[in-house]
């Protein structure tokens, strides 16, 4: 898939991930046919992303007032075995939050995913401007509630541990959503290793739950089982395609 024209490239940076232990039971309605929920260590994970989107093209193209904005999604991890042996790791979307309609509407038409526009901001403390930040933070409203994610790090990232939680967490290279006839569309996210770091200080605050759902609120309420920071780096993501 790699030959195939890109549908979508940018740069995503200063990543922010905290990760939950999820029950099977509010995770397998999510899960799109063809595929099956991905353990670590045993455990079910869900993790709240927050990043930046720096430099986004479609197709090749930038669209005014389209190319600097920030996500915030919560998702969970998944594989799928393909007859030949290969398991490709993949994520499913609960929810993306961005401030632009447009990039809202067009991932809804384009895959199906669970975008929503809502009012958002960030801030990157950074001491250095040419070193990594000291803490990163996303914030959205939606409605009258107004949520946080944010982290402070622990220290300076540093190169991809492996096997670590934080390599299963970031190296999933592929996505899958359920479409509205049943069927699942699979789509490719390529981009090279990410160096990390653990974060402290964390933050999670406001209804998360007016956002993702009542059923949510429980997973989310308590510490994370982990955290980390993403340096991030230039993404690509291909087109879709359905999977028997």
């Amino acid at each position: 898939m790699d030959s195939e024209r890109p549908f979508l490239t940018a740069q995503w940076r200063d990543l922010v991930l905290l990760n939950y232990e999820a029950p099977e039971a509010l995770l397998r309605p999510f899960v799109p046919p063809g595929t099956h929920l991905d353990r670590y260590d045993g455990r079910l994970l869900a993790s709240v992303v927050g990043f930046r989107f720096v430099d986004t093209k479609v197709l090749g193209w930038s669209v005014p007032f389209h190319r600097h904005f920030e996500e915030v999604n919560l998702r969970f991890y998944v594989v799928r075995r393909l007859p030949s042996g290969e398991c490709r790791r993949g994520v499913v979307f609960v929810r993306e939050l961005v401030p632009k309609a447009a990039i809202a509407w067009l991932a809804r038409l384009i895959y199906n995913e669970p975008y929503q526009r809502v009012r958002m901001s960030h801030r990157v403390i950074r001491p250095d401007p040419l070193g990594p930040p000291t803490r990163v933070e996303y914030g959205w409203t939606a409605g009258r509630q107004t949520c946080r994610l944010a982290g402070a790090l622990r220290s300076p990232p540093n190169a991809l541990e492996r096997p670590s939680e934080a390599e299963f967490i970031t190296e999933h290279y592929w996505g899958y959503t359920g479409q509205r006839d049943g069927g699942t569309i699979e789509y490719q996210v390529a981009h090279p290793p990410w160096t990390t770091a653990a974060l402290e200080t964390l933050e999670l605050s406001g209804d998360v739950g007016s956002v993702y759902g009542a059923a949510w609120r429980q997973v989310l309420s308590g510490p994370p089982q982990s955290a980390f920071y993403a340096t991030g780096s230039d993404v690509a993501v291909y087109p879709g395609r359905r999977i028997a």
